[in-house]
């Protein structure tokens, strides 16, 4: 069964700028705003040893971690060039009395 997490408030997430919020299994989301919408993928690489929030770099939909040097659309998760090997898992946000959460 979904549990809905809330990870922080609606004006925490800010324009070109990438925020982690921890998740009950110990792991971590990376939350992004693209032209008013706030989106989250999983806060990894493709080798999950680097942090999003500290390693990428934002610029419209597109996210670069420079860990691996990879592209990826934050809307979709989907690899926008090489060497990106993986899609990164997203989650559909919603938010609810300004608060963001997500179903994990």
């Amino acid at each position: 069964m979904a549990e809905t997490v809330i990870l922080c408030r609606d004006d925490e997430v800010v324009e070109g700028e990438i925020r982690q919020a921890p998740l009950p299994d110990g792991t971590n989301v990376a939350l992004y705003r693209v032209a008013g919408t706030i989106y989250a993928t999983a806060d990894m690489c493709t080798h999950g040893e680097a942090s999003l929030a500290e390693e990428g770099i934002i610029n419209g939909k597109i996210v670069e971690c420079t860990f691996h040097f990879g592209t990826f659309d934050v809307t979709t998760g989907e690899p926008t060039g090489m060497p990106c090997e993986i899609p990164l898992k997203t989650y559909p946000v919603t938010v609810v009395d300004g608060n963001v959460q997500i179903e994990v």
